[in-house]
C-alpha cells in the first residue's frame, strides 16, 4: 500500500511538471507568433496570451493529457495529442477573434506558426526521454543480438528491449525471409536475410543472442529456423508459438528454446482417442509411480479417467508428491477416480500379490526399475533383484489375477547390453515374451532411448555443474545418444499398450542420435554462457559399462511398422523358457564378488558383452 501511494504521488508530480512545461511552451509560442507579426507586444495582448495559455493547459487536463504514460509514448499518442492541440488552438483563435474584440487579432499565418511550435515542442517533451533511450549507447555487457522477424512482433521486442532495463540486449540488426524487407532498415537497424544466411550474419556481427520474434510462428517454421541456429554459438529465445499463450495480461513473454526443440526432431503425434478408449473406466496399476517416467505416466493415465488408479513405489517422497498432485485435481474437478497409493517393492512377491488380490488391476504399467548404469555396476545384485525378479513377480501376478495387459518400460541399453543394468532389462524383456506365450493376458515392452530431464539424465547434471561455475563433464567427445522428452516417452508407452496383442517389443523412431558434447554446449549457451570460455567442458572417460552409442534395434530390417509411422515392433525372437535361468540367478544373492555376479548374469543373457570390447569393435 505504501508503494502504491508513492507511485500516485510521483505520477501527480510528473503531471504537474508537464502542465507547467506546457504552459511555458504555449506562452512562448504565442510570444514568438506575436513578435513575428507585430514586432512588439502590447500589454493587453500579453494578458490575453497568459490567460489563453492557462486555459489551454486546463483543457489539456480535461482531455487527460497529463494522465498519459510517456514511457511508451507512440504514434497513436502523437496523433491524439496533435489533434487535441489543434482543436484547442482553433477554439482559442475563435475566442480571440469573436469574443474579445479589443485584443489585436492574430493572422492565420501567425496562428499556424503558433500551432506548429506548440505541436512540435509539446509532443517532443513527451518523446525526448524515449528518443535518448532509443539511441543511447548500450552497455558493453549487453548481448549483441539479432531479432529474427522485421514485423510487428519484432518491433514489440525491440521496443521492450529499449524500455525495459531488465533486458540486457544490444540489438545489432534484424533478419527476415521477406525479400522486400531484406537490405532495408527497420527500427533504424539493417534487415538481413534470408535465414539460410544466418551463419555469415552472426559471424560478421559477433552475435551472442538470437531472438525469434514472429507473431504467427508455427512449430514447423520454428524447427526450420532452429535447424540453422543450433549450429551457431548463440543463445536462442523466442516468442510463444501460435499454440501457446502469446501475451498474458498484456505482458510480453520471451521463452527459452527448450532442449527438446534443440533436438531438431519433428513432434511425435499419438492417437489420444484410442488411448482414451483403452484407459477410460479401467483399473490401472503403475509400478515405479514416483519416478520421472512413472509420475508422468500416472498424470497422463489420470487424464483419460480410469475408474481406479493404483500408485506403487518403494520411494515414499516422490510418490507422495504425485499422489497429492492428483488428489488436488480430484477435489478441484470433483472427479470420480479412486486413487490408491501403496509403498513397497516389486521384488517382495507377497506385497505384489497383496496389491493384485485387493485391487485387481486390469492394466499394469511396469516402470519400477533401477536404471543408473554406473551405480548398477557397483550393485549388480540389486539390479537383478529389482529389474529381473521384480518384473517376474509383477508378470506372474498379471497372469494369476487375469489382468488384460502388462506393459514393461524397457530401454535401448537392453540391446546387445554392455552393462548390468542393460542386461537385467534384456532379461526383463525375455520374461515378458515368456509370459506372452503361456498366459491369456497380453504382455509387451516399450523400448526407447534417454529421456530429457528425467532423474539421473545428463541435462540436470549439466545444469547443476553450470550453476556451480563448471566445468561441465562429458565422458567422451564422440559419445552419442538417442533422446526424447518425458511426455513423448509416456505417450509412446500408452500408444503401444493400445497396439499390443502379446509379446511385442515396441520401438520409437527417434530420428538421428545427438552428440552429448553438442548437447552440453547448447545447455551452456542457453544458460547464457560461452562454452570453453565462461564454462569449460572436460572429458572424464567412458564409465564402466558405457557404450559410445546406444541401439534401439538389433537390425533396422528386424522391425514391423504399426499404424503410427514413428512406432515399430521388433521382430520376435524364439521364446526362451526362463524358469531354469531364474532358479540359477537366485544364486547371486549368496555371492559378494561383483565380477562373479556379472558372469552369472552373462550366462543367462548371452548377448551381454564387455563394454570395452564392444566399443573397440563397433566404434573405430
Amino acid at each position: 500500500m505504501k508503494n502504491k501511494n508513492v507511485y500516485v504521488k510521483m505520477s501527480t508530480l510528473k503531471g504537474i511538471l508537464f502542465a507547467f512545461t506546457d504552459l511555458i511552451i504555449i506562452f512562448a509560442s504565442y510570444i514568438l507568433g506575436v513578435l513575428s507579426q507585430y514586432g512588439d507586444i502590447k500589454t493587453n495582448l500579453l494578458v490575453f496570451i497568459l490567460i489563453s495559455s492557462i486555459a489551454q493547459v486546463i483543457i489539456f487536463a480535461i482531455f487527460k493529457m497529463y494522465s498519459t504514460l510517456t514511457k511508451n509514448f507512440g504514434l497513436i499518442d502523437t496523433f491524439r495529442f496533435g489533434l487535441i492541440i489543434a482543436l484547442v488552438s482553433v477554439l482559442t483563435a475563435i475566442f480571440n477573434r469573436f469574443i474579445i474584440p479589443n485584443v489585436d487579432n492574430l493572422s492565420i499565418s501567425t496562428l499556424i506558426l503558433i500551432l506548429a511550435v506548440e505541436e512540435i515542442l509539446i509532443i517532443a517533451s513527451r518523446t525526448i526521454s524515449r528518443f535518448f533511450r532509443f539511441y543511447s549507447t548500450s552497455s558493453k555487457d549487453d548481448k549483441r543480438t539479432i531479432i529474427i522477424g522485421a514485423g510487428s512482433a519484432g518491433k514489440l521486442i525491440f521496443d521492450e528491449i529499449h524500455n525495459n532495463p531488465l533486458f540486457k540486449n544490444n540489438v545489432i540488426c534484424f533478419m527476415d525471409h521477406d525479400e522486400e524487407k531484406i537490405g532495408k532498415r527497420f527500427m533504424g537497424k539493417k534487415v538481413y536475410g534470408p535465414i539460410e544466411k544466418c551463419h555469415e550474419v552472426i559471424e560478421k556481427n559477433n552475435i551472442e543472442e538470437v531472438i525469434i520474434a514472429i507473431s504467427d510462428l508455427s512449430k514447423e517454421r520454428l524447427q526450420y529456423i532452429l535447424n540453422y541456429l543450433t549450429k551457431e554459438k548463440v543463445t536462442i529465445k523466442r516468442l510463444p508459438l501460435l499454440t501457446e499463450n502469446k501475451l498474458e495480461q498484456n505482458k510480453l513473454t520471451l521463452k527459452e528454446i527448450s532442449l527438446a526443440e534443440l533436438l531438431g526432431r519433428d513432434e511425435i503425434i499419438f492417437d489420444t482417442k484410442d488411448i482414451s478408449k483403452f484407459i477410460v473406466g479401467k483399473r490401472v496399476l503403475v509400478t515405479g509411480a514416483g519416478g520421472s517416467i512413472g509420475s508422468e505416466l500416472t498424470r497422463q493415465i489420470f487424464s483419460y479417467f480410469p475408474s481406479e488408479l493404483v500408485l506403487f513405489d518403494i520411494y515414499e517422497n516422490s510418490t507422495y508428491d504425485i499422489q497429492q498432485e492428483l488428489v488436488r485435481k480430484i477435489r478441484k474437478d470433483n472427479l470420480n477416480i479412486k486413487l490408491y497409493t501403496i509403498i513397497g517393492s516389486t521384488y517382495n512377491i507377497d506385497r505384489v500379490e497383496e496389491i493384485f488380490s485387493k485391487y485387481k488391476p486390469e492394466v499394469v504399467f511396469h516402470a519400477a526399475a533401477y536404471k543408473h548404469v554406473p551405480l548398477m555396476e557397483d550393485s549388480p545384485v540389486e539390479a537383478i533383484r529389482t529389474n529381473i525378479f521384480g518384473t517376474y513377480n509383477v508378470a506372474k501376478m498379471v497372469d494369476k489375477y487375469h489382468a488384460i495387459k502388462m506393459v514393461l518400460v524397457s530401454t535401448d541399453k537392453a540391446v546387445r547390453p554392455t552393462n548390468t543394468m542393460g542386461a537385467t532389462k534384456a532379461f526383463a524383456e525375455m520374461i515378458i515374451r515368456y509370459f506372452s506365450s503361456i498366459s491369456k493376458s497380453s504382455y509387451s515392452a516399450v523400448r526407447f532411448g534417454n529421456v530429457l530431464g528425467s532423474n539421473g539424465s545428463v541435462i540436470p547434471l549439466f545444469k547443476k555443474q553450470i550453476e556451480e561455475g563448471g566445468p561441465v563433464t562429458v565422458t567422451h567427445k564422440d559419445i552419442i545418444r538417442y533422446f526424447m522428452t518425458i511426455p513423448e516417452a509416456v505417450s509412446l508407452i500408452l500408444q503401444s499398450a493400445v497396439y499390443a496383442t502379446g509379446g511385442e517389443i515396441f520401438i520409437l523412431d527417434m530420428g538421428e542420435p545427438v552428440k552429448i558434447l553438442t548437447l552440453a554446449e547448447n545447455v551452456i549457451r542457453q544458460a547464457g554462457y560461452r562454452p570453453y570460455e565462461d564454462i569449460d567442458i572436460v572429458f572424464t572417460g567412458l564409465r564402466p559399462g558405457e557404450k559410445l552409442y546406444e541401439e534401439l534395434l538389433l537390425s533396422t530390417k528386424d522391425h514391423t511398422p504399426t499404424d503410427n509411422k514413428k512406432i515399430f515392433i521388433e521382430k520376435k525372437n524364439n521364446i526362451h523358457n526362463i524358469m531354469d535361468d531364474l532358479e540359477y540367478l537366485k544364486g547371486v544373492f549368496t555371492k559378494k564378488d561383483n565380477d562373479e555376479i556379472k558372469e552369472m548374469l552373462q550366462h543367462v543373457v548371452t548377448s551381454f558383452t564387455n563394454y570395452q570390447e564392444f566399443n573397440e569393435k563397433n566404434c573405430k
